[in-house]
């Protein structure tokens, strides 16, 4: 008989089971025990950081980032840079409202959580899982302050875990309403404002402890991306975020949906925005220097600087009064030491904050024959010797004078006065192009040089405070001159910056510095340089580059050295444009004054007369000097073109001098009177002169950066305009 099997054993079966049950059961003691572990290891870091923390009363009176505020010359605060703080306002003065719509738009939990809100990072993560991407934040007030005062903003999962464990020390310390006054108090809102009364002020001219609840939901959106919904900046983002914050605290209970809809914040009036000047053209050159001469980064700074307000504003008028139409000025003078007394990088900051005087880079023209008398002096000539001016031919390029005359034999002084180029190619020619460009390098010029023929006519661009670097050099006896503009800096009452002033550096001996000095004395008193003068001794050299596009002036007087430049940022050709009139002009107007409390100083020459020359077309020299001493095209060839005028009032015609009949003696007594001081009757202007027009179309203001220039101007590679240091 067949045995019937019996069933498995229930033991044997039940074997794999409870092996994974007893797996599933450690690893769950695992996980509880690693859990213990690491809620002791943060109960422990929570309370290690509890003792680290400062004490309220330290944590007031942090700071949130560097505060600098410049001084002028005389002690002025002329700029205050960084963050702004209003009054430390303690819980009972910051008005319910703003209290409520913070907590209501950015942790309405505050009250019942403990620093660290799981509630709203769950929520934070779903709708990035929903949306792709981060839209809304689980931080809370707690954490926002842990961020504020002690870390920063980087996206690192470390330091978000040390903001977990800082809130949480923080709540464990200080109490919710302690949390709350400190975070309102030192909360970023923008526009360099820290804490509530801060941002009240700024925005609506007013301390926080008077906010209305309209304002106050204004300034509590702020906090999400203050530079999106500043009310300067973006007028209607700001009321649409107030609305954000409206309805938020109307979901929280705090207020009804009456007094919500009775808030208007779109009726709300601005403070005006404070008015910027041209002084912002000097700070934005003077500040960035901090980060190489001084490693304080932390407390807040006190920077006393060499800018003479007077004489700021000096400069400023006269660059707007004498700029021709569409066309942009920029003026920059030093003292004998190299500290910047004034500084005007264009017409107007508001419009414009590129600085033309430290980050245009533009053809300096006759200017830059500073450097080729310079060369031709330090290898001996003198003043006094003779050159034949004739027709001349360098490697395929024949410059000519505007006169489009020569003169045959004349002396260095005469030649220089009156801007001959072939003299000025000659004398490159004799003394090399490239010592010539040594020289403009040696006198602190920061821009490539060329060593074609034609850069002796100012084809290389230079930088203004360059070029007035040099002339500056020039009038100090040939020792270097280094602009500055930061005198010292304080710490928290502590010096920790002074600077001096190195005169060790000489650049050329000091006779041929006055031998230069001779030179452009002449310019001035006899030559391309005559609407300079201010009735003291006065040197300098004018400049106009092709098509009347860059007009220079360059000069000194009583231990002042001043530079201007004009032209337009799209470097179109400006009519009527040179160095000798609306350039010289403006060095007028300014230098007049700005040396009016300065001893007269004599040169160590006296001003000597170019000689007369009596040739076939007697005019040759006064018929036009410096009338756009560069006309060459891309390759150093001269451009043919009209001679444009301009008549004015008094019948001297201020672009060129008129061309008479007058007998040459009579000429030269003319011209002795007027060096001399004695004003001779000039003769009228030609008949069928007629006056260029000015170019009135509108110019570009808006960009940051120098627009492109016709590339028929350039006889290098393009560089670029980054401001020098």
């Amino acid at each position: 008989m067949a045995r019937a099997r019996t069933p498995a054993s229930p033991q044997r079966s039940s074997r794999p089971a409870s092996r994974w049950r007893r797996r599933l059961i450690v690893t769950l003691q695992i996980l509880i025990g690693l859990g213990v572990l690491a809620l002791g290891a943060l109960v422990i870091a929570v309370y290690i950081a509890k003792a680290q923390l400062p004490s309220y009363d330290q944590l007031k009176s942090s700071p949130n980032g560097q505060m600098i505020r410049v001084h002028a010359a005389d002690g002025t605060v002329i700029v205050s840079m960084g963050p702004s703080y209003g009054e430390w306002l303690a819980g009972e003065q910051i008005p319910t409202v703003m209290r409520e719509a913070t907590v209501s738009v950015e942790d309405r939990r505050f009250y019942s959580h403990l620093g660290v809100d799981p509630i709203g990072i769950a929520r934070s993560v779903m709708i990035r899982y929903e949306r792709g991407r981060w839209i809304q934040g689980g931080s809370t007030i707690t954490q926002q302050l842990a961020r504020t005062v002690f870390l920063n903003n980087q996206k690192k999962f470390g330091r978000k875990f040390r903001e977990w464990i800082l809130s949480l020390a923080l709540e464990r310390k200080f109490s919710k309403d302690q949390i709350l006054e400190l975070y309102l108090n030192k909360v970023y809102y923008g526009g360099g404002a820290y804490g509530i009364d801060a941002a009240s002020r700024k925005f609506f001219g007013h301390g926080a402890d008077h906010l209305s609840l309209s304002e106050a939901a204004v300034i509590a959106g702020l906090v999400k991306a203050p530079s999106n919904y500043s009310p300067t900046a973006d007028a209607q983002a700001a009321v649409g975020r107030a609305g954000v914050v409206l309805d938020t605290m109307v979901e929280n209970g705090v207020i009804s949906r009456a007094e919500a809809d009775a808030a208007n914040p779109q009726a709300l009036k601005l403070a005006p925005e404070p008015q910027q000047n041209s002084v912002r053209y000097f700070t934005d050159w003077a500040l960035p220097q901090l980060d190489t001469l001084i490693d304080e980064t932390q407390a807040p700074l006190e920077v006393w600087t060499t800018l003479d307000l007077g004489m700021q504003r000096q400069a400023d008028a006269a660059v707007r009064a004498n700029a021709p139409a569409g066309a942009q000025g920029a003026l920059v003078s030093l003292d004998r030491d190299g500290a910047v007394k004034a500084m005007v990088g264009g017409k107007d900051y508001v419009s414009s904050i590129y600085n033309r005087a430290t980050q245009a880079v533009r053809q300096p023209g006759s200017s830059f024959k500073l450097f080729v008398y310079l060369a031709a002096l330090e290898a001996g000539h003198k003043p006094e010797d003779s050159i034949v001016d004739e027709p001349v031919t360098i490697d395929g390029w024949s410059p000519r004078n505007d006169s489009r005359h020569n003169s045959g034999p004349v002396s260095l002084r005469t030649a220089f006065a009156y801007s001959l180029n072939t003299v000025a190619a000659k004398l490159g020619q004799e003394v090399g192009f490239t010592t010539v460009a040594d020289m403009a390098r040696r006198f602190g010029i920061t821009t490539p040089v060329n060593t074609h023929p034609s850069m002796v006519l100012g084809t290389s661009e230079v930088r203004l405070i360059d070029m007035t670097r040099a002339f500056a050099s020039v009038a100090q006896k040939g020792v270097a001159v280094t602009p500055y503009g930061i005198t010292r800096v304080t710490a928290n009452g502590q010096t920790i910056y002074t600077h001096e002033v190195d005169r060790s550096h000489v650049l050329v001996a000091p006779y041929v510095a006055a031998e230069m000095t001779d030179l452009l004395q002449t310019a001035v008193n006899t030559g391309t340089g005559r609407e300079a003068q201010i009735g003291r001794p006065v040197a300098g050299k004018t400049g106009t580059t092709t098509s009347s596009k860059d007009g220079w002036f360059l000069g000194f007087s009583s231990g002042l050295t001043t530079g201007v430049w004009m032209g337009r940022d799209d470097a179109r050709p400006i009519a009527g444009l040179h160095g000798g009139t609306a350039p010289a002009r403006a060095f007028a107007a300014f230098m007049k004054p700005a040396t009016a409390n300065r001893p007269i100083e004599q040169f160590e020459t006296q001003v000597t007369l170019p000689e007369w020359q009596l040739e076939p077309d007697e005019q040759s020299y006064f018929g036009a000097p410096d009338n756009g001493s560069s006309m060459v095209d891309e390759d150093g060839n001269p451009i043919e073109q009209a001679t444009p005028t301009l008549p004015r009032p008094d019948g001297a015609d201020g672009e060129q001098p008129t061309q008479t009949n007058t007998p040459p003696q009579q000429q030269l007594d003319d011209l002795i009177d007027r060096v001399t001081g004695r004003d001779a009757p000039r003769e009228p202007l030609a008949a069928g002169r007629q006056p260029v027009q000015r170019d009135e179309r509108p110019r570009d203001l808006q960009s940051g950066r120098q627009p492109p220039r016709d590339s028929r101007d350039r006889n290098r590679d393009d560089q670029d305009d980054r401001p020098t240091q």
